[in-house]
């Protein structure tokens, strides 16, 4: 697999775009999903995203339940951007447009939410712009997320629509508080972005963190993925978690060393953000979203062959004319270290790697690898 052929004909991120879209989102006093300015910057986010005239954007309308932080129903709407593909498989990536601050009324201000999360947004809508400029064989879809910070609704929301109308999603990807790279106690890493992922047999959202990092590994200078096998941070949330609830394959993008007192508060602010960080992270989203959006189909049925050898045999069950993967690495490696293209094959063997002392997979090519079992 060739991943950076794939992102060859694609414009790159630039800074100055990412800074004018969280300037855009900061300009309102707050964006708290209870108060009055919320709809307009979603309004606004939605006119940005609509210069891009392949897109269809819509304000999916949506109630905040009453319950904690929410004293009554209260309407409330998700900004979603659709590409078209010419398959119905979806590649969704989101970030949340509410912002906090929790020492103020919902409705009052100021709540800047610079980092948390206008960050994430403007990845979404930088990544909307570069790929809405190219064909992919699957459907892309840009999100703003609220109703985040008073409980995870508005991706809640989402999720349960795309359950209701069968949506086929096959990945989705979270950005939320991705814009710094270093926090108030002199920790540092403009190197790193970290992806939480959890494991279920529900959806198979670790092994596209996996695919993830390598995608990543491949195609960025000096820039990587820090794996943390969770679900989210403890204690806390984030809009990935409502779709792997409810089948899908969902990950989170966040930041290595968060500042923890400038969030939900009037401190999180345009000035303590790092562009150039935000850069390489828009840079390193692109590459896996774009890799994505070129997957065909996962292989059925992968399997290990049951003999007494010094190879391994995977088979697996195949459609004509697509291309597979194998990947396998040992059984204490978070990463995957071989990655094998072999070509429209519906077995492959691996001379002299030990099925006992290493996990073995097989993907679509350019799609999230199944593990065999």
């Amino acid at each position: 697999m060739n991943f950076a052929e794939i992102l060859r004909p694609l414009d790159t991120p630039d800074a100055k775009h990412l800074r004018q879209t969280v300037e855009l989102l900061t300009s309102f006093p707050t964006r708290n999903s209870l108060s009055p300015t919320c709809r307009p910057a979603c309004d606004a986010l939605a006119n940005q995203l609509k210069q891009h005239k392949a897109l269809k954007v819509d304000l999916m309308e949506y109630t905040l339940p009453k319950g904690r932080r929410i004293p009554e129903d209260t309407p409330c709407q998700n900004v979603i951007a659709t590409f078209p593909g010419t398959r119905p498989n979806r590649i969704i990536i989101g970030g949340h447009i509410d912002s906090l601050n929790l020492q103020v009324q919902p409705t009052d201000g100021p709540a800047p939410g610079a980092n948390d999360d206008a960050s994430g947004v403007a990845v979404t809508a930088e990544l909307a712009r570069i790929l809405s400029n190219a064909n992919h064989p699957n459907t892309l879809q840009f999100v703003a997320f609220t109703g985040e910070e008073q409980g995870l609704y508005g991706s809640t929301a989402i999720a349960k629509r795309a359950t209701e109308e069968k949506w086929l999603i096959d990945a989705v990807l979270s950005n939320d508080t991705v814009g710094s790279s270093s926090n108030k106690s002199g920790q540092k890493d403009a190197n790193r972005i970290r992806i939480f992922s959890e494991e279920a047999e529900t959806h198979n959202s670790r092994e596209l963190a996996r695919f993830a990092e390598l995608i990543v590994r491949e195609t960025q200078k000096d820039f990587g993925i820090k794996l943390v096998f969770r679900r989210d941070r403890f204690g806390r949330g984030g809009d990935h978690t409502p779709f792997a609830t409810a089948g899908f394959n969902a990950i989170r993008f966040i930041e290595v060393h968060e500042e923890f007192t400038r969030q939900h508060t009037p401190d999180d602010l345009i000035e303590f953000m790092d562009f150039d960080y935000l850069t390489r992270v828009a840079s390193a989203n692109l590459a896996v979203m774009a890799t994505l959006a070129q997957a065909q189909d996962a292989p059925t049925e992968v399997k290990v062959k049951l003999d007494q050898t010094h190879d391994t045999t995977i088979t697996w069950q195949a459609k004509p004319g697509q291309k597979y993967v194998v990947y396998h690495r040992e059984t204490t490696s978070p990463t995957w270290e071989g990655v094998i293209p072999v070509g429209e094959a519906y077995s492959h063997t691996i001379k002299l790697v030990n099925k006992d002392d290493h996990i073995f997979a097989v993907g679509a090519e350019y799609g999230i690898p199944i593990e065999a079992q």
